[in-house]
């Protein structure tokens, strides 16, 4: 800032727009961007960086006493944050996102249903090394809730030049976007619970509940809990009950975890029909899945 200019003066600064920076007197502030916050005689935000500066705004910025204040200036080519944000995240929007109102250079796109976050990441790499402009989005494949925010669209600069903002959104259309989400599918489930007699009480109590209630969260249905004995032919014949019955989803969870490939419950699936794609999961707990 230049302290006690009579006119307007452009600050040195590095510039990735045409915009000019400048400190100028409040009346020839109106129609420029408000660079800093200002604050009253209280220390309270009075006018927000930002801010278009109106008519209402000079009559604040004389009564607060103000000689001077920087602004920014937009020159032609030239697109305002709100624009330039507004544009980047219409460009960015796959099927399953709204995207909220602009602020501050800023638009949250949102999950319109719970599903799965789906991100084209190389179109999100590229459109992230163009200066001023920032996309920020959740993983890959995360599970998200209805109304979620799933990414966050920042324009850094109070503008960017038009060529930034085309060029942004050749590299979204390319791929149709660059964030989505994809609603889960409502399956009717089926489950097998395996152990002896003496262990049906205690091992329904602890997985049938929990099973069900973590099926139901994403939007399926447990039709069917059946408990057999720990033998890979009576898990064999409760997944071709199931299957029969339309199932479209069996899960099979039981009194002992899996040690082997050739354990009961995976020869059971083996002799149903079932093929064994993978054994052992990189989480804990639960790197015994199959």
């Amino acid at each position: 800032m230049v302290v006690g200019a009579r006119r307007a003066v452009p600050l040195q600064c590095d510039r990735i727009t045409s915009m000019k920076w400048l400190n100028v007197a409040p009346d020839e502030a109106l129609g420029k961007i408000l660079v800093h916050n200002i604050a009253d005689a209280e220390g309270h935000k009075a006018l927000h960086k930002g801010t278009r500066i109106g008519e209402s705004d000079v009559e604040s910025l004389r009564a607060l006493g103000m000689n001077e204040v920087s602004v920014a200036a937009l020159e032609d080519g030239d697109v305002h944050e709100d624009d330039a944000a507004r544009r980047l995240a219409l460009a960015c929007m796959r099927g399953g996102v709204t995207a909220s109102d602009a602020s501050g250079g800023r638009v949250n796109l949102l999950s319109a249903f719970g599903g799965l976050v789906k991100v084209e990441a190389e179109s999100l790499r590229q459109v992230n090394l163009i200066d001023g402009l920032t996309v920020a989005t959740l993983r890959h494949d995360t599970l998200a809730a209805a109304n979620k925010i799933v990414a966050t669209i920042k324009v850094i600069p109070f503008a960017v030049p038009e060529a930034d903002i085309a060029r942004a959104e050749v590299i979204c259309g390319a791929h149709s976007g660059i964030v989505g989400v994809r609603a889960l599918r409502s399956l009717q489930v089926g489950v097998i619970l395996a152990g002896s007699e003496a262990s049906k009480a205690r091992v329904m109590k602890a997985f049938a509940p929990a099973i069900r209630a973590r099926v139901e969260e994403l939007g399926s249905n447990v039709r069917d809990v059946v408990y057999v004995p720990h033998q890979s032919r009576a898990i064999a014949n409760a997944i071709e009950l199931l299957r029969l019955a339309n199932t479209e989803l069996i899960m099979i969870a039981g009194e002992t975890s899996i040690m082997d490939r050739e354990d009961v419950t995976p020869r059971g699936i083996v002799e149903a029909g079932g093929v064994i794609e993978h054994y052992g999961a990189p989480v804990e707990p639960g790197n015994l899945l199959l």
